[in-house]
């Protein structure tokens, strides 16, 4: 019985769910959006969105304790100085979950969109439009 056991496995030990964790996360916050699988998504939204919550002040201990739980510094640069302030006014629901209609090639695995809610796209650059036509 599952009775009160919280968290998804996903086929991995507990440190490869810490890694997988850490880099979904950075990547999340350094792109703004990740396309992923449905399970990875739902397990770390909560992730997300309490280092959100964490990043709207910036003081040392909220630093260090964002730089501890991603170990990834540019990542935590950006969150506390772009997404943190950004979503000052919002109390909560800092990120989506859109599903794509075609399943993963391999495995048949349900593939979705997790972005952050005020995520924009940045339009192609000319130049890449042209190398992408060729």
């Amino acid at each position: 019985m599952r009775h009160r056991v919280r968290g998804r496995r996903l086929g991995r030990n507990s440190s490869h769910r810490r890694a997988l964790a850490k880099n979904l996360v950075s990547s999340l916050f350094l792109h703004g959006r990740v396309i992923t699988t449905e399970p990875k998504a739902k397990e770390y939204r909560a992730m997300a969105e309490k280092l959100i919550t964490l990043a709207k002040t910036k003081d040392l201990h909220r630093v260090r304790r964002a730089v501890q739980m991603l170990g990834n510094k540019t990542a935590v640069k950006r969150l506390f100085d772009e997404i943190g302030p950004s979503m000052k006014d919002r109390p909560g629901g800092y990120t989506r979950i859109l599903r794509l209609g075609t399943p993963r090639l391999g495995d048949k695995g349900t593939r979705v969109i997790f972005e952050l809610v005020n995520f924009e796209p940045q339009p192609a650059a000319v130049g890449d439009e042209a190398a992408a036509s060729a």
